[in-house]
């Protein structure tokens, strides 16, 4: 008897949530707008660059076994 009061509850506050969230966000009640950031595509692409170009600072790249707890390290078809 009391599961179908939970789970009705529990539907009402994702619905109460996915609207409350559509209406901030989506439809912008507050005021706002996207920052161009956000929608600007070319923008995106070329900080997604600048990063890719960073140099690593950390080690090689390593698979980790999850099974073991044993890291290898990756080498490629060159360094063999």
């Amino acid at each position: 008897m009391a599961a179908k009061y939970i789970i009705a509850s529990l539907a009402g506050s994702f619905a109460i949530a996915y609207v409350s969230d559509l209406l901030v966000s989506d439809s912008k009640i507050f005021g706002g707008t996207t920052p161009s950031t956000v929608s600007n595509k070319g923008w995106w692409e070329e900080t997604d660059k600048k990063f890719q170009a960073w140099p690593r600072t950390a080690g090689p790249p390593v698979v980790m076994n999850p099974i073991s707890r044993q890291n290898f390290i990756v080498k490629s078809g060159s360094e063999s």
